[in-house]
């Protein structure tokens, strides 16, 4: 008799050795799923903070939906790298900060000094702007005939 015929009342050890090896297929093809979902989270993990969270959610979209463009669109933005925009961004918020922290007065005197220069050139403008405005001679001639 082969030996995967048993005798009646006795353990079946082919079902047996069956059965462990289809649940321990079962979850290595689970755990690989998984871990194949994962990567652009991975891979994302050591760019920037917002980039994480927007290729988990990409990853989170595709695994739901069953989608494979989230996927796909998950793994390029996690191999794409973002440029900053925060940092110069907080440079000119601190700038900003510094210069509204500045006393009142000092602000004032800032203001009476630019004005006292343009009152300085306003002649000067003036004048330039009345030469430049004058008809050259004979202009007006060319436009009778």
């Amino acid at each position: 008799m082969p030996f995967f015929i048993t005798a009646p009342g006795a353990t079946d050890t082919l079902m047996v050795a069956s059965g462990l090896f289809l649940l321990t297929a079962l979850i290595g093809v689970g755990v690989l799923y998984f871990k194949l979902h994962a990567l652009p989270e991975q891979m994302a993990h050591k760019g920037q903070k917002v980039q994480f969270e927007l290729v988990a959610v990409l990853a989170l979209l595709a695994l739901f939906t069953h989608n494979h463009a989230f996927w796909i669109a998950g793994l390029l933005l996690a191999l794409l790298p973002l440029p900053d925009f925060t940092t110069p961004l907080r440079t000119i918020a601190s700038s900003l900060e510094a210069i509204a922290s500045k006393p009142v007065q000092q602000a004032q005197g800032a203001r009476d000094d630019a004005a006292g220069a343009e009152l300085d050139h306003q002649p000067q403008q003036s004048a330039q702007h009345a030469v430049a405005t004058e008809p050259s001679p004979g202009h007006g001639d060319q436009l009778r005939s």
